[in-house]
């Protein structure tokens, strides 16, 4: 039972790391950007792009992994209705993550550039952000959906 414990332990706290990075950082992001202050914009979209690296990526990887582990210790069969729903919304989440990773690198590109030169953010700029902004959404849905699956392991048919 020690081996479940500290796997359970460590497939939560991955999930709250990769949570509350990705809601931190599109805070302090979105707040950067709104404050039109080139140098903390630059500043921001520079460690948001480490946070991804340092956390984000580490604990996606993570996740699935300690998942089916604890699945498969609890004998939970793979093809359970609230396990492929969560292993879908995982996925999804996934999917609009990868995108918002290459426009960060290139926020970040663009505004210490920005800052280098003195000048305001680009268009460029203006509409990587909106993008970002838009695929944060069904990113953070998704998340939370997983969150409930796992909590409350509803009974799905497919």
């Amino acid at each position: 039972m020690i081996e479940y414990a500290l796997l359970k332990w460590i497939h939560i706290l991955s999930a709250t790391l990769l949570f509350g990075t990705g809601l931190g950082s599109a805070f302090y992001k979105w707040c950067a950007d709104r404050s039109n202050n080139i140098p903390a914009i630059a500043h921001t979209n520079r460690m948001v792009v480490i946070a991804d690296w340092a956390f984000t990526t580490p604990t996606i990887i993570i996740q699935p992994i300690t998942g089916i582990w604890l699945l498969s210790l609890l004998h939970i069969p793979l093809t359970q209705g609230w396990v492929l729903l969560t292993f879908g919304l995982y996925l999804l989440a996934g999917g609009c993550w990868l995108p918002v990773v290459y426009l960060q690198i290139r926020m970040r590109d663009l505004a210490m550039q920005a800052q280098r030169d003195k000048r305001p953010l680009t268009n460029t700029y203006q509409r990587y952000t909106r993008l970002w902004f838009w695929l944060g959404i069904p990113a953070f849905g998704a998340m939370i959906g997983v969150y409930f699956l796992m909590v409350f392991k509803p009974q799905i048919g497919f």
